[in-house]
């Protein structure tokens, strides 16, 4: 098990914003920032050929009921529902956000970026965002603090040469206890600046977190970093967890997004986060109900679809980092 290394550790906050709230102040007086992810993990999941004890039980059609055949033993019925996702269903989501005019951002694994060069090629040309989502798509919870920071070097280097462009922000969830705040640093060594990271899930609106390790720097040479929440409520995976959307009943899915968007753009100065994997709503029947979601929200005026990218520079623009809560301007 991972040690957890103090100077790494993310402090509890109970309060954030409190009754008053954070107003982000997004471009054009916009009511809501709407954030779609889409997680790219195909042939970064476990499987025999790589040297995995088993095929990937985790996240495909079968569910909860899913499995594996035993250890050294590939399970091909998982294996083509991870194909599917890059094969059909990426080709899907890019012709379905061009449809819109819209850009995404991908929470990319980059071992499995790096299988679809073309894919990967079209996200670029595109203008959807592509950050980094782990070297592959396995939990890396033992690994020590130097492991940790190789992973994440790969990590980077792979995304920046399948795609030409260096990855400015980042979201594992399947880190260690180190993650969150090994993040900024690693970007540094590399000569890079991370942007932003999604290593929370508890505000709807992006804040600025001071870095444990730099509170022994003067204050001008303090760097912070910029958290933009992420979410589980939203995300398609719960298709196949329990309790979810259930597998086959895209409609309860296409109303929790309507009614999220509802009351966050109600509220105002928000953001919503909309979770994606290409091998779970890229399948027809889910991919309909995402596209009813997105022609509701185009009716609607004051939205911002964007990727995390230009939501993390409309903070940094709005909100530049200043230590000890005073980038608030006027509420430190």
């Amino acid at each position: 098990m991972a040690k957890a290394v103090e100077e790494y550790q993310v402090p509890r906050d109970f309060e954030g914003f409190g009754e008053e709230g954070l107003d982000p102040k997004w471009p054009n007086n916009a009511r809501i920032a709407i954030s779609f992810v889409l997680n790219y993990e195909e042939g970064g999941e476990r499987n025999v050929l790589d040297g995995d004890a088993h095929s990937e039980p985790y996240l495909w059609e079968k569910g909860a009921s899913g499995g594996h055949k035993g250890e050294g033993h590939r399970y091909l019925n998982a294996e083509h529902d991870y194909e599917y996702g890059s094969r059909v269903a990426s080709w899907r989501l890019i012709r379905l956000f061009k449809e819109f005019g819209w850009n995404f951002t991908t929470y990319a694994v980059a071992v499995a970026l790096k299988r679809n060069p073309d894919f990967a090629k079209a996200l670029v040309r595109d203008g959807h965002e592509v950050a980094c989502h782990g070297l592959r798509w396995l939990d890396i919870f033992d690994y020590s603090l130097e492991e940790e920071k190789e992973y994440i070097k790969e990590n980077i280097q792979i995304l920046k040469d399948v795609t030409g462009e260096m990855p400015v922000g980042a979201y594992y969830g399947r880190g260690t206890p180190n993650t969150p705040l090994l993040f900024p640093q690693v970007w540094r060594e590399l000569g890079a600046e991370l942007l932003w990271s999604s290593e929370c899930y508890n505000d709807d609106v992006p804040y600025w977190l001071d870095l444990p390790y730099e509170k022994e720097l003067p204050e001008s040479e303090r760097q912070g970093m910029l958290l933009i929440p992420y979410n589980y409520d939203c995300n398609d995976g719960k298709f196949h967890m329990s309790p979810g959307f259930g597998s086959s009943v895209a409609e309860t899915y296409e109303q929790y997004l309507k009614n999220t968007f509802d009351c966050l753009y109600r509220e105002g100065g928000k953001m919503m986060n909309i979770p994606l994997h290409t091998r779970i709503i890229g399948k027809p029947g889910r991919s309909e109900a995402l596209r009813k979601f997105m022609l509701y929200v185009k009716e609607k005026p004051g939205v911002w679809v964007t990727t995390r990218r230009d939501i993390a520079k409309h903070m940094r623009k709005e909100y530049p980092y200043k230590p000890n809560g005073a980038w608030l301007k006027g509420k430190a």
